[in-house]
């Protein structure tokens, strides 16, 4: 629960004081201040429940914003700061400077990953003082997510005005938007200079935004880190069979616990991710929010086509695939005959040939490729051709003792948060690291507030061309060329005519 703030009259010429249009807010802190937990929407619980997000309520005196809302429900964390797991979720956080001027400063909306069953805006690794001291005004947003959050049934799809049901996290993305255009200036930050930036999920839910009319005008630039795009989306009727394995009563659903509802996610998700077929429990092609797959928006050029970062890690797939059951030629051999049908045997040629690599390497490079690589890579071109400026990068920097950075490891640079990444995953960080951290940190805020990267110690990072140039960071930061070329090549033929 919210704390109480003591009554009386608020001084306006104190910046821990910010009045939103449901009410006024204090913060915390010194040279930056932080608004925590602050409600962008209605909790979205009983009968809102697998509903459109809807207005906040608003509220007398001022109620304190000094602690993280809950986390959307979802399988126990650590990458966490908030005291509990709730449905009344919606809600972000804000981190400003307390030094402005009279201008407004850049804004950066955080949206964080997950597979889209997991994730906290309250995240240790993902804090944005570090921004704020550096000139932007930062902010992070929960939404739902699991079942919660993008569940597909044919009685939600007859309720909607809109003929649609499934993508209730991405609305909660652009409740949150729309939000933020109509409050951050509250907080210094200029409502019109807006960049949104995420990782995995999070830049999922950035690439598909971009091809979806309801976005326009609420952000202004993106960064996409490890983006899950390009995959195939499943339609509203497919993950309509899908949301009725929960039961057919949706009455009955809403009465259900979040703990009951979070225990049938076996239900819509598989042990083993398909490599090139579609997800139920994620974004959809519901025929309002989300139109067409976004292999073919891109295509067509018909996006928002926002100056944008893109990039993704050197090893995107071994550490979501360490798990998996395929440890075997002939498991491997299922594996690609199950994934690529009558391009099998080019898949394998390309991914197996005559290695005597362990079938893991080879499963994690299929997964990388299919996941992120190709993904990244076709958002940035379909930008490109759109006349945007792209500027694409590889995380190749191996920490002290470790291989090549996995899914996520991109993160903690961006935040300059090497020391909360530490903690949580006990691998250490050196001084090259700091410093590779800063430089990141300081090209993302130059492109916040111009739009181009370029500046300081940085090399020059070339803008995304047929070349295909990209900025590699490493211990040496210099310009590389064709990223994995002929896996991707690979793949988008295949995606061209699958079978």
């Amino acid at each position: 629960m919210d704390k109480p703030v003591p009554a009386e009259r608020p001084n306006r010429h104190d910046l821990r004081i910010a009045a939103v249009e449901t009410g006024l807010l204090c913060g915390s802190g010194d040279d930056v201040i932080s608004f925590r937990g602050i409600p962008y929407a209605a909790p979205p619980t009983g009968d809102l429940r697998w509903r459109p997000p809807q207005p906040a309520a608003s509220w007398k005196g001022v109620r304190s914003a000094q602690t993280f809302g809950a986390d959307p429900p979802q399988a126990p964390t650590t990458r966490t700061r908030a005291e509990r797991m709730d449905e009344n979720c919606l809600t972000l956080n804000v981190w400003t400077p307390a030094r402005r001027t009279s201008n407004k400063l850049p804004v950066m909306v955080w949206l964080y990953g997950g597979s889209f069953v997991a994730g906290s805006a309250s995240d240790p690794r993902c804090d944005g003082e570090r921004f704020a001291r550096k000139g932007v005004v930062v902010v992070s947003i929960n939404y739902r997510i699991g079942v919660l959050g993008f569940l597909a049934h044919s009685a939600l799809t007859a309720e909607s005005e809109h003929g649609s049901s499934g993508n209730y996290g991405l609305l909660d993305t652009l409740a949150a938007m729309a939000w933020i255009k109509r409050n951050i200036d509250a907080f210094g930050g200029d409502p019109n200079r807006v960049t949104l930036f995420g990782v995995s999920a999070g830049g999922a839910l950035i690439s598909l935004l971009l091809t979806s009319g309801l976005s326009r005008g609420l952000f202004q630039q993106t960064i996409q880190q490890s983006p899950g795009a390009f995959r195939p989306l499943a339609t509203l009727q497919e993950a309509e069979a899908a949301g009725r394995k929960l039961g057919e009563d949706i009455t009955a659903l809403r009465r259900m616990s979040s703990e009951e509802i979070l225990a049938k996610t076996p239900l819509l998700v598989p042990k083993q991710r398909g490599l090139t077929t579609p997800r139920v429990l994620r974004p959809i092609r519901d025929g309002w929010v989300i139109r067409s797959d976004e292999r073919d928006a891109y295509g067509r050029g018909d996006i928002l086509p926002l100056p944008s970062i893109v990039g993704t890690n050197a090893d995107e797939g071994r550490k979501l695939t360490a798990a998996w059951d395929v440890t075997s030629s002939e498991a491997l051999d299922r594996l690609i005959d199950e994934s690529f049908g009558r391009s099998a045997q080019r898949a394998r040629e390309l991914y197996v040939g005559n290695t005597t690599q362990d079938a893991r390497v080879i499963v994690a490079a299929m997964f990388a490729d299919t996941q992120f690589n190709d993904g990244a890579r076709g958002v940035a071109r379909g930008l490109t051709a759109k006349g945007a400026p792209v500027y694409r990068y590889l995380l190749r920097r191996q920490r002290p003792g470790c291989g090549p950075p996995n899914h996520g490891d991109d993160v903690p640079y961006v935040f300059a948060s090497l020391a909360a990444a530490s903690k949580l995953d006990a691998a250490p960080y050196d001084a090259v690291d700091e410093q590779l951290a800063e430089t990141i940190q300081d090209a993302w805020v130059r492109f916040a507030g111009t739009g181009n990267p370029n500046g300081g110690d940085l090399p020059h990072w070339p803008v995304n061309d047929a070349d295909e140039r990209y900025l590699e960071l490493d211990d040496e930061i210099r310009v590389g060329q064709g990223w994995r070329t002929p896996y991707l090549d690979f793949l988008d033929a295949y995606f061209a005519s699958p079978g």
